[in-house]
């Protein structure tokens, strides 16, 4: 007998054919996650298995953070063995309510599910005259798992991770950082479905202080292990909203300012093969985010820009912030490049035509090409 560590899955079961490959993503991710830990990781039948570890919670707190895993089990590892199993359950010591759980995958085992299910219940009250079976609301489960590779697993605790879908291979979208509560909350629910990305974050410098880049980076680093990102690139938008700022109408400026932002992000996804933009956008909560906005921004895309939060109110997002960590970080003072020359009434419901109006003010081919040849990549360490 042995402690080892379950890893369980769900949504890569409804995968068909394609299961094999969607595995074969969540063992690779789980091991990149484990990297820093001395351990061995293998993959048993619709499960895997992390055993020779030191200490279990780090892996536990480690694993919870790779999408694809559904739950995790600290667990005796044993051989299906009738009486080996029977033998160690008299042993447990359990005080309260209690039920047991037999999943019996391996179908030639000799006892089935419900019939275990009784014998090793009674074991246990034989064994502890301060415990009572409740199958409804018990304290503890003692969950018995019975698998076709000829061993059995015994654990008690569950341990839910966020499920979803294994990160893939490439990094295929490239995620509008900002300082803010939301975007770091797009990054991570576009990373439960599989994308893995890197960070665009636009500064104002030195109308933005060094602190509001450092806030960022430090978000940055904060879900990196959800979204497997290895770079974040850092443009200045002051010359160019400096431009807009003196020549177009002071409406349009946070209009003229997304439609810039997508042009920078068009360049880049360009440059390093990106596939998808993300943003943070939740629909109506600022001006820069009604239908009429967002489709005056949509119109310079090249790429899909996804809004996993569209939909959501702000005490969801905050939810999931204050979940993933990021939330204190997203709260601190300091202003990021949208509060620069921010209009007291800006338009709500701008016009592509018009936005292209305002823009024919500046030369904006040239400020682009600015602010991409002053393009900074910091590496995440």
């Amino acid at each position: 007998m042995k402690e080892v560590i379950l890893i369980r899955f769900s949504e890569i079961h409804l995968k068909g054919g394609n299961k094999k490959y969607f595995l074969k993503l969540l063992y690779n991710n789980v091991k990149h996650a484990l990297k820093p830990y001395e351990c061995v990781i293998e993959n048993i039948q619709n499960r895997l298995l992390v055993r020779d570890f030191e200490d279990a919670d780090e892996i536990i707190q480690a694993v919870k953070c790779v999408f694809g895993v559904h739950s995790i089990s600290k667990a005796i590892e044993m051989d299906n063995d009738v009486e080996l199993i029977k033998d160690y359950v008299s042993k447990i010591k359990l005080q309260g309510s209690f039920k047991c759980d037999v999943n019996r995958a391996d179908k030639s085992f000799p006892i089935k599910s419900n019939d275990f299910n009784a014998d090793l219940g009674e074991i246990i009250l034989n064994n502890n005259e301060k415990a009572f079976v409740d199958i409804h609301e018990p304290k503890t489960v003692v969950h018995v798992d019975i698998r076709e590779t000829g061993k059995t697993y015994i654990f008690y605790e569950i341990v839910y991770a966020y499920s979803g879908l294994p990160l893939g291979e490439n990094r295929d979208g490239l995620l509008l950082l900002s300082g803010g509560i939301d975007s770091p909350v797009a990054g991570f629910c576009m990373a439960k479905r599989g994308l893995r990305q890197d960070f665009l974050h636009f500064d104002s410098f030195p109308y933005t202080s060094p602190q509001a880049k450092d806030k960022v980076i430090t978000l940055a680093k904060t879900i990196k292990k959800f979204v497997g990102a290895k770079f974040m690139y850092v443009c200045s938008m002051t010359k160019l909203q400096e431009e807009f700022h003196v020549n177009c109408s002071t409406e349009y400026a946070i209009n003229l300012l997304r439609r810039s932002m997508i042009r920078v992000a068009n360049a880049i996804c360009d440059k390093f093969k990106y596939k998808t933009i993300i943003t943070g956008e939740s629909l109506g909560q600022v001006a820069s985010q009604t239908i009429e906005s967002l489709t005056t921004t949509n119109s310079v895309a090249k790429y899909p820009v996804l809004r996993p939060l569209i939909s959501f109110n702000k005490e969801e997002i905050i939810k999931i912030a204050k979940d993933i960590g990021t939330f204190e970080t997203s709260i601190l003072p300091y202003e990021d490049c949208c509060t620069v020359f921010l209009p007291k009434n800006p338009i709500i419901k701008p016009t592509i035509q018009e936005a292209e109006r305002e823009e024919s003010k500046v030369d904006l081919e040239n400020l682009i090409e600015y602010v991409l040849n002053n393009l900074e990549v910091i590496k995440l360490d």
